[in-house]
């Protein structure tokens, strides 16, 4: 197998990653650096060393098309944030942390923010850019079924939702040729509805 930019062989030795990632433990800060480094820096290392360039993985700031589309959607999502602090088992899950003022509670935030950014640059970046080349769809569902899974232990309405946002987040960051929009979009769609969960 030819192991210069394969775009096969990096979606394959990539996966592991997400086990990895799902085992390691601690607090919010330690979850985001296991994440930055897992799902961000390692594969993204892997991806350089087997001929890709960053560009081709998707970290770029990306042309605006994506970002128009992060706007609206986020716009469409409040009416559905809303609704999500009714669901019982979704407002005793979120926010993810504990929190001590409203000080501690946005830094915190900010890690989950790092998180996110994370999962983004891993799914719809480093595992999606290099094979939406050569099959569009296929790479869509490739990237969204181990997505849609590491949702595993959240709320079970998380699965479906995340399978359905995954195909979403893919389309909108080819139009943009980055993982930004969706990683915006996913980070402030989360803070608003930590915040209504606190609020409400």
């Amino acid at each position: 197998m030819e192991f210069r930019q394969n775009p096969y062989l990096l979606y394959v030795v990539s996966l592991p990653l997400i086990l990895a990632v799902r085992y390691s433990d601690g607090g919010i800060f330690r979850w985001a650096f296991y994440n930055m480094l897992l799902y961000f820096a390692v594969p993204l290392a892997l991806a350089v060393l087997m001929g890709f360039g960053r560009e081709e993985v998707g970290v770029r700031l990306g042309w605006g098309e994506g970002y128009k589309w992060a706007l609206i959607l986020f716009l469409l999502t409040i009416p559905l944030s809303l609704y999500g602090t009714t669901v019982p088992e979704m407002k005793d899950y979120y926010p993810i942390f504990e929190y001590s003022s409203w000080g501690d509670f946005f830094v915190k935030e900010l890690a989950v923010g790092a998180i996110m950014f994370a999962h983004e640059a891993f799914f719809r970046g480093i595992l999606f850019f290099p094979l939406s080349k050569k099959n569009e769809w296929l790479t869509i569902i490739a990237q969204d079924i181990p997505y849609a899974l590491a949702h595993i232990g959240k709320p079970p309405i998380e699965i479906p939702y995340s399978f359905v946002a995954g195909i979403i987040f893919a389309k909108m960051d080819l139009k943009s040729g980055s993982f930004l929009p969706s990683f915006l979009l996913h980070w402030l769609g989360s803070v608003l509805f930590d915040v209504l969960c606190v609020l409400l």
